[in-house]
């Protein structure tokens, strides 16, 4: 039963349908194979059920937060302040491709709005400058990727509402390794200008007075990190309501700047809408799919062959991380989230992990799937913004900060209080 699942599920991906239908007709074909009863009657209540969770209403929000922000250009503004103050060292704008990711990420809760902010902005800056073009491109995907670990981060509510943990403890979790994995990021960098000099291209000058009048165009997106995630911990919001304040605070400060029109505003909500139904897609063809697997039997059995393996806690984590870095090379991230928590989450949980902790060393591996091949979303995200060449130099620029995105999860294994520390306060 489960080599069926998985060879049908990997059949209908390689025939490029879309992951949330490729979900829901895995789902009926389960069905019918295997149940005595009409499972597929209850695909409208799941949905319904799926749709009107409260926790949920923060996704669209998050995304339109980000897309306000980008289009009032914010984006670019901060770009140009981080290039002043890091550009510096060994490696020069690609510290600002990290930095900028990482602050973008701490009001946009995703990695693809991100990339593709970072990078629109980035690209042109490597022929300017003469950098190595691969590892330009990887840091622009990987620096993407701390947009699901620093939160807001929607792939944390969205583990969050799995697994029944607390979204406020998760996204203080994800502070410390987030702002850990964005360091160890520009290590990367540095060590590898460090061995070719000539990788790191021409060095930005300015003067002191250049930088602190640039710190002016820093306030905006920290201004509302601390409006969206300063609410959550005074306990004056929830996450979703969070989410709205800060939706509210980057159209105010778009008017402030004079960047708020109806245009922009249409352009904002039609790319949330799209983004939204996709990853409410994604969500209701996984319900479905695990109610279906439940019902069979199939996710028992899974999890008893888990159970059965007789492994060590220490190994098991081993085996945790070997399957979803080989999953992310074939599965799209927040399908492969949906499908696959509600079995690996309590089987760990149940030898010992912390439940927290557990959901950021997942994220970590979620980020390392959006940056290897053959479907890492980030590289095709970096590469739909270069005007010609083959995805090769981005796939292989990105290929030094998945090492470091290893070395993060040794850390957390051996020092869990990296994600748990911030939490006791909580």
């Amino acid at each position: 039963m489960i080599s069926t699942a998985l060879t049908l599920l990997l059949i209908l991906i390689g025939l490029s349908i879309p992951v949330g239908a490729a979900l829901g007709v895995l789902g009926l074909v389960l069905d019918q194979i295997y149940s005595m009863l009409p499972l597929s009657r209850a695909m409208g209540e799941l949905a319904w059920t799926t749709n009107t969770e409260f926790l949920l209403v923060a996704i669209p929000l998050f995304i339109m937060l980000g897309e306000i922000l980008l289009r009032a250009g914010f984006a670019e503004r901060m770009y140009s302040a981080l290039s002043l103050w890091l550009s510096w060292l060994p490696g020069g704008l690609m510290h600002a491709n990290i930095g900028a990711s990482a602050l973008f990420a701490a009001t946009s809760g995703s990695s693809v709005a991100t990339a593709a902010t970072v990078g629109t902005v980035a690209l042109p800056q490597i022929k300017k400058y003469g950098y190595n073009e691969p590892l330009f491109l990887g840091s622009i995907a990987a620096g993407g990727t701390l947009g699901i670990l620093i939160p807001p981060s929607i792939n944390l509510v969205i583990y969050g509402v799995l697994t029944n943990s607390s979204v406020p403890k998760l996204y203080l979790a994800g502070i410390i390794p987030g702002l850990l994995l964005a360091l160890m990021f520009m290590a990367t960098i540095i060590f590898a200008c460090a061995a070719k000099p000539h990788w790191g291209g021409q060095r930005i000058h300015a003067t002191w007075a250049q930088r602190l009048k640039a710190l002016t165009h820093l306030i905006p997106p920290m201004g509302i990190f601390l409006l969206v995630v300063g609410s959550i911990y005074a306990g004056v919001a929830t996450p979703t309501e969070a989410a709205a304040l800060g939706v509210f605070g980057a159209m105010a400060l778009a008017a402030a700047y004079r960047r708020l029109s109806i245009a922009m505003m249409r352009e904002s909500i039609e790319n949330t809408m799209r983004a939204s139904a996709m990853i409410m897609l994604i969500v209701i063809g996984a319900s479905f799919l695990n109610f279906v697997m439940s019902a069979t039997g199939l996710t028992t059995a899974l999890t008893n062959a888990i159970s059965g393996l007789g492994v060590s806690a220490q190994w098991m984590l081993v085996i945790l991380i070997v399957f979803y870095l080989v999953l992310g090379c074939f599965m799209e991230t927040l399908s492969m989230m949906i499908t696959t928590i509600p079995i690996v989450a309590p089987v760990m949980i149940a030898l010992g992990y912390d439940p927290i902790w557990l959901g950021i060393v997942i994220i970590v591996l979620v980020e390392a799937a959006l940056i290897t091949p053959p479907v890492g979303l980030n590289l095709f995200v970096v590469q739909s913004l270069r005007s010609s060449g083959s995805m090769t130099p981005v796939i292989v620029g990105s290929l030094p900060f998945v090492v470091a995105m290893l070395a993060l999860l040794a850390l957390l294994a051996v020092f869990p209080d990296i994600a748990l520390w911030m939490t006791r306060f909580f």
